[in-house]
């Protein structure tokens, strides 16, 4: 599989888990406090790091050859430094995002956050066509009707939430870009980092809801569980290895088609009814997302993503417009 493609997979599949975590997030505060449920997430992800490195850590050699990366050695400074940064980033954004889908319906958490993908390029600096805010402008079109078919109702609390979240989604989408821009970071240890504040910050906040862990069931450790490993390791891991190799605008793109799966999942396991609006929605999204993205592709030119796709170890190369 080409190396483009294969980034578009996994940013895709990012897209496809975090899609699914709405509607996990909002089960799983129906039971737990928003705290306690954002602590486990990173308590479990960074105790799953801590296996992998220590599992990995003494294998020779340290080429990035897929999105684990390089298990040789410790953690270096700039690690721990831009783990650190990032750490925060994402954790904000996580936090207002949980609260916001705690107090919003799904469809309107899905429509607002989609906000990142138009927010991404200009905070990123982008000077693209106009082709391509046309095709996010389809995107958010789609987006619209996505929620217009289940009902849209006037913003509240939750709806300013997620508004929040998207900007500072996009702001950590740049800014994952341009720390990992031509430094040796390893997305693994990155992501420990970013886990291991995450705990953190959270551990006191979520202190008086810990003892409710005991009592909680079978289903709710199952959400927590998906929500740490997959929509939390897995996809933190897996963007920051995607954005060392492409554009933060591209990522944007792709990872913008997270409504659609929102909205299959909600359908599929949710009970939310699919009417000819959602999946009309659902089509201009996917649309949009491949057009703005070729329209990316093409800004960039056939040179810059050679030399992108050339860069050793994984190292970001700043080919557009230092992301």
């Amino acid at each position: 599989m080409p190396t483009t493609r294969r980034i578009d997979v996994v940013l895709l599949a990012v897209a496809v888990v975090w899609g699914s975590s709405y509607l996990t997030a909002k089960t799983a505060t129906d039971a737990l406090p928003v705290p306690t449920v954002l602590f486990v997430r990173y308590a479990v992800a960074a105790l799953a790091c801590a296996a992998v490195l220590r599992r990995f850590g003494g294998t020779a050699g340290g080429t990035i050859s897929g999105p684990t990366g390089g298990f040789t050695g410790g953690l270096t400074r700039d690690e721990k430094v831009y783990g650190g940064l990032l750490g925060l980033t994402q954790a904000a954004v996580l936090v207002l995002e949980t609260y916001g889908v705690a107090h919003t319906s799904a469809g309107n958490a899905g429509l607002i956050i989609s906000l990142t993908l138009v927010l991404t390029p200009v905070l990123d600096r982008v000077a693209l066509p106009g082709r391509f805010f046309l095709a996010a402008g389809v995107c958010l079109a789609g987006v619209g009707l996505l929620v217009s078919g289940n009902g849209l109702r006037a913003p509240g609390a939750g709806d300013l939430l997620m508004l929040a979240a998207a900007v500072v989604r996009a702001g950590h989408v740049v800014l994952v870009g341009r720390v990992t821009a031509g430094r040796a970071l390893r997305p693994l240890h990155l992501t420990a980092v970013q886990c291991a504040v995450g705990a953190v910050l959270f551990l006191l906040p979520a202190a008086p809801g810990l003892p409710a862990l005991a009592r909680t069931g079978a289903v709710t450790w199952a959400q927590l569980l998906y929500l740490a490993l997959f929509c939390g390791l897995f996809a933190f891991l897996a963007q920051t290895w995607a954005v060392q190799r492409t554009s933060a605008t591209r990522a944007g793109l792709l990872l913008g088609t997270e409504p659609v799966w929102a909205l299959l999942v909600g359908t599929a396991l949710g009970g939310e009814r699919l009417t000819g609006l959602s999946v009309l929605g659902a089509a201009l999204v996917v649309t949009g997302t491949y057009w703005g993205q070729a329209v990316e592709r093409a800004h960039r030119g056939p040179s810059a993503a050679a030399t992108r796709d050339a860069a050793p170890h994984g190292a970001a190369t700043g080919v557009t417009q230092g992301s």
